[in-house]
């Protein structure tokens, strides 16, 4: 019986252990092979002094040794923590500081950034470089085994010699955390989001079995392993013994060629977030690109807009469409399947809850949601729910709250923070968030994280964030700052780049010498925000 993530990789690896399990560019790994190297990482980790609960760092691109990677973690019995390489140092120095994660795991590329972070991380005991070194991407900093101020270099040699063979049972249970996923957060510090083994399971088994994923599936999302979307790709596919198709970096912003591509890989679902296929659907030439093995393709991560929508559907008619819903806390909680042909003049519904899983709508009043045009916050409750936030019991509880309808006994429900409402049909529509936090290229940014770096520059007096719609990327960030003078755009620009990442860099900058206060004396974010709202409508910005 599978109850741990990477039972899913064991039994595949026994039942179909020839089958390809990663292809990545010109190298594909077989269940059989990616099962002994994550045994092997996993036994480098344990004799580095990894136990059950640890967890461990991962700095690398989403690549096949990283998928090993990953593997090796689990079977450890630790936790993995991915960071976005492209992030700055101080942010990542951060994550891996506020998790404890002692070891870290990178790439042949990322290998002498990793080591880098020794300074920033002084707990830092050592650094695996996952995968061979290709084209000299030696790791930075000391020889292997060699004594010094700075972590262990372990090399992927090193790996290598550890024995193959499969790791003793018991190290984990499924209530332990399988990964740390590092989101937004609304202090200027990002929060880490728990998912235990049971609750991400809870989403695989579904998406596996309603995807109807089998072993001739060939499997791709261009989702980083810091994005919650990338749990699929990994995990089902590794569910179904079906081959996970990694795209290559930056593909997604060449139309073109990102067609191109999946035709030549034949990928069979594809897994990403709007503005990608929106993209793909206006410069992609798919109606010559063919892609005639592309049978599901799924989204999630902001509202996909419906004109692009339907040109995506009118290019491409046969694949099933599925618009899934969730926050990083709850896994995917909702889906809705476009029907074919459907004549799309809104923003498709978030449907209706997975197996396994309930979601209910209350109102400001404290009802249930029970018919259209009714307005409520959507809770959810079921196994693949969040453990909590890594060190903030405060923000935890207040998340995790006791289900107000379950008056038997105490039942955990989760707040998304998401407003909703019902249709004609009982699928739930999206219509907003409750709070400070927005969607922009498929990530959740709280404003508050963006505002604190601003107010890290010492010539910025004050700052508000605020997002403007954008069909193609949900919202894009303004930036309104009063300054002490003397500051330019590409200063403040700057300043941001090297604190946080790029999704969460400002995409307009507009200074004025205060900005409005209300009766109070606070900031007048509402008189701000309907500001920029007529100035977005006169303009007729999209």
């Amino acid at each position: 019986m599978a109850y741990l993530l990477h039972h899913l990789l064991r039994d595949s690896a026994v039942r179909s252990p020839g089958r390809p399990a990663v292809a990545d560019g010109g190298h594909v790994l077989t269940y059989a092979e990616l099962d002994a190297l994550s045994n092997q990482v996993a036994r480098t980790l344990l004799a580095l002094g990894v136990v059950p609960g640890d967890r461990v760092g991962i700095l690398a691109r989403k690549s096949a040794a990283s998928v090993v990677a990953l593997f090796g973690v689990l079977k450890a019995g630790a936790c993995y923590v991915p960071l976005d390489p492209k992030s700055p140092a101080a942010r990542l120095a951060t994550i891996m500081t506020d998790s404890g994660s002692t070891v870290l795991l990178a790439g042949p590329a990322t290998a002498g950034q990793a080591s880098a972070m020794a300074s920033a991380v002084p707990a830092l005991r050592a650094v695996v470089v996952a995968g061979p070194h290709r084209n000299d991407q030696a790791a930075a900093g000391p020889a292997p085994g060699t004594a010094g101020e700075g972590p262990d270099i372990v090399p992927w040699d090193a790996v290598l010699a550890q024995p193959a063979g499969a790791l003793p049972a018991g190290l984990a249970i499924e209530t332990d955390l399988a990964y740390i996923l590092y989101t937004s957060g609304s202090t200027g510090t990002p929060k880490g989001v728990m998912i235990s083994h049971r609750a991400s399971l809870t989403f695989v088994d579904w998406a596996a079995q309603s995807t109807g994923l089998g072993e001739e599936d060939r499997v791709c999302s261009p989702a980083p392993l810091h994005f919650d979307l990338s749990v699929f790709d990994i995990f089902a596919s590794c569910r179904a013994a079906a081959c996970m198709v990694v795209a290559p970096e930056n593909m997604t912003v060449f139309p073109p060629r990102l067609a191109g591509w999946i035709d030549r890989e034949q990928v069979t679902v594809w897994y990403s977030v709007p503005s990608v296929l929106t993209m793909l659907a206006e410069y992609g030439n798919l109606r010559a690109s063919g892609l005639s093995r592309l049978r599901t393709v799924i989204f999630a991560g902001e509202v996909f807009p419906a004109p692009h929508l339907t040109r995506l559907m009118s290019a491409l008619p046969t694949p099933r469409y599925l618009n899934w819903y969730g926050p990083t806390e709850t896994n995917v909680c909702t889906w809705y399947e476009v029907p074919p042909g459907a004549e799309l003049t809104a923003p498709v519904p978030i449907g209706r809850a997975c197996a396994n899983t309930s979601a209910f709508a209350v109102t400001a009043d404290g009802d249930r949601v029970t018919k259209p045009g009714q307005e409520g916050e959507l809770y959810v409750r079921g196994p693949g729910l969040m453990s909590g936030y890594w060190g903030d019991a405060a923000k935890t509880a207040s998340m995790l709250v006791t289900n107000p309808f379950q008056p038997a006994y105490a039942e955990t429900a989760y707040r998304t923070g998401d407003l909703v409402t019902l249709d004609a049909a009982g699928d739930f529509i999206f219509l907003g968030r409750r709070d400070g936090m927005v969607k922009t290229r498929g990530y959740r940014v709280e404003l508050g994280e963006v505002e604190a770096a601003l107010y890290d520059c010492p010539a910025v007096r004050e700052a508000v964030v605020l997002p403007v719609p954008d069909e193609l990327l949900g919202s894009r960030l303004r930036a309104v700052i009063s300054t002490e003078g003397g500051l330019t755009r590409e200063e403040v620009l700057d300043h941001c780049r090297r604190r946080l990442p790029a999704y969460m860099v400002p995409d307009v900058v507009e200074f004025c010498p205060a900005l409005p206060r209300t009766s109070t004396g606070k900031i007048d974010r509402a008189g701000l925000r309907s500001t920029v709202m007529e100035e977005h409508e006169l303009a007729g910005e999209h």
